[in-house]
């Protein structure tokens, strides 16, 4: 069975009190919008085509790099409406309807809905307070006869729990002989999606109905507290996969997953970590307490200390980061190389067992193995307009509050004195100071302060 999948997408969002459509807000590190588009490319659908207004051009302009077929609703005359308007772009044999506003949906219970292959598949769910949804309104032998938008339901309607969801799916042909049937003869004046329902009742169709395993993946975000809600129901399901698959979290609530991480075995979290992007954590790697880490990887072994942040990494077995270090785009650690405390690196490849313990800044450069490098070194890597890289070579020493300008080099083995300025080339196995003559001028006095009036 071919399959295409429309997301509506158009709403304002006016509760979210917010100039950015309300499909691009993030949960998770990801716009709302793509967690359903991840979803339909889940059930492996042939085409995905999006239905935006509000907002204009910035929900296209925030996919254009994705295989999405864009349709504008103009204006907003309701859900039915704009199912319509992407009619002309469908071309499978099923269509399935999303919300790009309900993020959460897991993949099974849509693939659930889509096993009616004849009928219409609504997906709907029972709820203690039912306020605000369409309800499901059955006969006596519980076949489901409509859909009661609560503005339209009477009393005893409103007492039903059992809601619509939105999501439905109906072979292509007949979804499109119900939408031309529409009426806007209700209290919104819209052309209601769910009146065809009654559509496909009047034509004998069955109609099959899916419930979700939890509540929370049908939910919509309309404003920013709903938003935080679902935050925290994703942090929580990340958080369980994650403990399924060994990992041990110091406190599974206070770790925000904003994007993908994939972790080894005896990988050990602590509290009020930040994951974006894409991160691997290898075999029994540590990560200490509030550290922000994008789109790295941490070999097997290796220790991230308090208080880090890391972009754009890579770290090698059973390196040591931190705490209160910075690893910018670019930085390469080797196996069992250092980086300490308030020590910033960027376009940065340092050795195996290589350290930096304290206070310095490595920009585009290259350090071999076995080299220290003391606190307070500095490569003054930017000339104003362009960026020099510094060389420094297996075994040298960088003594402590040194300058290396570059492009320079600093030889195998050789060793800066500390508190050098060095703008050329160190020679290997060398010691290279550049330091004034220290001087003691006798009888000098510090000047005083004058006598208030």
């Amino acid at each position: 069975m071919s399959l295409d999948v429309v997301i509506l997408a158009a709403g304002k969002g006016t509760r979210m009190h917010s100039s950015t459509p309300k499909v691009l807000h993030p949960l998770g590190g990801r716009p709302l919008l793509q967690h359903v588009v991840d979803a339909a490319h889940s059930l492996h659908a042939d085409r995905i085509v999006v239905v935006y207004g509000h907002g204009g051009e910035q929900v296209p302009s925030a996919f254009a790099y994705d295989r999405i077929r864009f349709v504008r609703q103009e204006p907003q005359l309701g859900t039915g409406h704009a199912v319509q308007q992407a009619l002309p772009s469908i071309t499978a044999d099923h269509t399935l309807v999303l919300y790009g506003d309900v993020p959460l949906t897991r993949t099974e219970t849509l693939a659930n809905a889509l096993r009616e292959r004849d009928g219409l598949s609504l997906i709907t769910a029972d709820l203690e307070d039912s306020t605000g949804y369409g309800r499901i309104v059955r006969d006596g032998s519980g076949r489901v006869l409509c859909i009661v938008e609560e503005r339209d339901a009477s009393p005893a309607e409103k007492a039903i729990r059992e809601i619509n969801t939105g999501i439905l799916a109906a072979p292509t042909t007949k979804l499109r002989a119900w939408l031309k049937d529409l009426r806007d003869d209700n209290a919104q004046g819209e052309y209601y999606l769910t009146d065809i329902v009654e559509r496909a009742v009047a034509d004998g169709e069955g109609i099959h109905t899916v419930q979700p395993t939890d509540t929370w993946e049908i939910l919509g975000v309309n404003s920013k507290q709903q938003l935080a809600e679902l935050e925290r129901v994703y942090q929580r399901t990340q958080a369980t996969k994650l403990m399924t698959g060994g990992v041990t979290l110091a406190d599974p609530a206070r770790i925000d997953v904003r994007g993908e991480l994939n972790c080894g075995q005896d990988v050990s979290i602590d509290v009020n970590c930040v994951f974006e992007g894409k991160v691997a954590l290898g075999t029994g790697v540590h990560i200490g307490a509030n550290c922000v880490i994008k789109d790295t990887t941490v070999e097997a072994g290796a220790r991230i200390l308090p208080f880090c942040h890391i972009d754009g990494a890579r770290i090698g077995a059973d390196a040591r980061v931190g705490p209160y270090a910075r690893l910018r785009p670019g930085t390469v650690l080797a196996a069992h190389a250092h980086v300490g405390n308030f020590v910033e690196t960027k376009n940065a490849q340092i050795g195996e067992g290589s350290k930096a313990n304290h206070l310095s800044y490595l920009g585009d450069t290259t350090v071999g193995r076995n080299v220290n490098i003391g606190a307070g070194t500095i490569t003054c890597n930017y000339d104003g307009a362009n960026k020099h890289q510094t060389v420094i070579e297996d075994d040298a020493f960088i003594g402590s509050d040194s300058q290396l300008v570059a492009p320079v080099t600093v030889g195998k083995g050789a060793t800066i004195g500390a508190g050098s300025t060095i703008a050329k080339d160190a020679p290997a196995g060398e010691l290279t100071v550049s330091r004034v003559r220290q001087t003691t001028i006798k009888g000098w006095k510090r000047p005083a302060k004058k006598a208030k009036p």
